[in-house]
């Protein structure tokens, strides 16, 4: 059974592609996300948003429509920790401080950084390491304000071509920028990055650009051509579109992370390191997909 969440079910006046003007109108997001767990869990939502160790959220206050995503470390799991618990309490704790109003626009580090010190100081014990990307569209500047730690990333499409982009943050090969919460014993000998260490961009968006926010699964099985070749069936902006093309995404990706004979993104980085590898990258994989619209409240 395959599972899709759904937000921001708006009437979407925008035309595919972009429309370059200068407005006093507010924009918003219609987003529709899906994913698959690598697991026997394959395409079924574990409690809030996690599909297998990612998480998500989709939120929005008065000013902005705030969307997130983390890829919870695996090799946690070889100590018997969960790796989705610190993935998904990341991301419910970044998604109570947009509905709280506690955060800038301006600012997505802000929302990682409040959210994992808020982690930090839990009474309740948490262990894990995770990866994590914030967007932010401010709904009255019509600018994206994005932070992005590690490998999850976005990319944002435009008459058809990727016009902005993620950069990927890795220590090394298969390593990335990751927030981490260790054991007292362990600690400094657990890779733990400075969540103001994320890579902050801000740019301009128009009415139709598309914003696709994933977390690795996509992009280490998924290059960009592939992408915009399933971003063309998005026809129009209603949100059974968005939806079905997230879905698309997300599915073609799932399929190719389990062919031995594919020479994916992930495998072409790997032989660039000097390993001998081939196939897809079997991963969890989480899509948000998303248009720039005009709001309708």
């Amino acid at each position: 059974m395959l599972s899709v969440i759904s937000y921001g079910r708006l009437v979407a006046r925008a035309v595919i592609g972009g429309l370059s003007q200068t407005d006093s109108r507010d924009y918003s997001l219609v987003t529709a996300s899906f994913g698959f767990g690598k697991d026997f869990r394959k395409g079924i939502l574990k409690k809030g948003m996690c599909y297998g160790d990612d998480a998500c959220f989709i939120a929005r206050h008065k000013s902005a429509d705030v969307l997130g995503v983390a890829d919870g470390v695996g090799g946690w799991r070889d100590y018997g920790v969960d790796p989705s618990q610190f993935s998904g309490t990341l991301m419910r704790t970044c998604e109570r401080l947009v509905k709280e109003g506690r955060f800038m626009p301006s600012s997505p580090v802000g929302i990682l950084t409040t959210g994992y010190y808020e982690l930090l100081q839990n009474k309740a014990p948490l262990l894990g390491s995770s990866t994590a990307c914030i967007v932010v569209l401010d709904r009255h500047s019509h600018r994206l304000h994005t932070a992005n730690l590690g490998d999850s990333g976005f990319l944002v499409v435009r008459g058809g071509e990727v016009v902005h982009r993620s950069d990927e943050q890795q220590h090394y090969f298969n390593t990335p920028f990751q927030l981490s919460i260790a054991p007292p014993e362990a600690e400094g000998s657990v890779l733990s990055d400075s969540p103001e260490a994320a890579d902050s961009s801000s740019f301009d968006v128009q009415l139709g650009d598309i914003i696709l926010t994933a977390t690795d699964g996509l992009f280490d099985n998924m290059p960009d051509y592939m992408i915009l070749q399933e971003l063309k069936k998005l026809k129009n902006t209603n949100y059974e579109s968005i939806q079905q093309t997230a879905k698309s995404i997300a599915e073609q990706a799932h399929v190719l992370a389990y062919d031995p004979n594919y020479m994916s993104p992930f495998a072409q980085f790997a032989c660039d390191n000097g390993l001998n590898v081939r196939g897809g990258k079997p991963d969890d994989i989480t899509v948000l997909l998303s248009i720039v619209a005009e709001y309708t409240d």
